[in-house]
């Protein structure tokens, strides 16, 4: 059983600050993440981090409101697939399918908050306790074994990696969600229109709502940009301030 010394040392090493990265190394993650998101074969390979977050959203969305989650599937191509039961239509459905494509920045959000605030293992571990949530709803090979691996890569970073080691991995792990957000949207709308996607999110929610599908593909857009320019402002607040700007 572990002692209460031991919990207090787990407490503070999970809620403690840690002191501020140098500012090079914020700069060199936002561009390793640029780099990634940006050319094809690494983004082909990361690209399935994105895909969890994005179906983790439709999952998270789909329980708060109301609707029974029937399922998770991730596939080797990239692509996902969240089943859930409930009224086909309404608002809890069409929530549900909005939050696929803002999920992945918006978590980036969260994650740039609680970097904003020096909490890197607090984020780590809370990567960890949502990746074994979401795995419990898996419902094929890969996707079991997707979110093995990635869980265990981010467990043992934030066990055994250094300080130095784990603010790296972290701020680039950040920096590519917001980052990663935008070009699936540019994907969705380059696909759609040569019609090889007409059951998008999108296209699902132009049925379901007034509004067309371009809307959607634009207030995705808009979101996810909005997101990644307030993640980018809290992960280089410290910057700013050392160059006497303020926010």
């Amino acid at each position: 059983m572990m002692s209460i010394d031991g919990l207090g040392d787990l407490w503070d090493t999970l809620f403690g600050a840690q002191p501020d990265p140098p500012p090079l190394l914020v700069l060199i993650t936002a561009a390793v993440a640029l780099v990634v998101v940006s050319t094809r074969l690494p983004w082909r390979i990361a690209r399935n981090a994105i895909t969890i977050a994005h179906e983790g959203g439709h999952a998270l969305v789909a329980l708060l409101t109301g609707r029974k989650l029937r399922g998770i599937r991730l596939h080797s191509d990239t692509s996902g697939l969240t089943l859930s039961a409930g009224r086909p239509t309404g608002p809890g459905m069409i929530l549900t399918l909005l939050a696929g494509y803002v999920a992945p920045p918006l978590v980036g959000l969260g994650g740039a908050w609680l970097l904003g605030g020096n909490r890197i293992t607090l984020l780590l571990w809370v990567a960890v306790v949502l990746l074994l949530a979401m795995l419990v709803m898996i419902r094929n090979a890969f996707g079991v074994v997707s979110l093995l691996v990635t869980g265990a890569v981010v467990l043992a970073v934030s066990w055994y990696a250094t300080p130095q080691v784990q603010a790296a991995f972290a701020y680039t792990g950040v920096w590519f969600l917001l980052l990663g957000g935008v070009r699936p949207v540019v994907e969705l709308q380059r696909l759609r229109s040569r019609g090889r996607m007409p059951a998008s999110d999108a296209d699902q929610l132009a049925g379901l709502t007034p509004f067309p599908a371009f809307f959607w593909v634009v207030l995705f857009a808009l979101v996810n940009l909005v997101a990644l320019v307030a993640g980018a402002l809290l992960l280089t607040g410290s910057i700013l301030t050392d160059a006497g700007l303020t926010l």
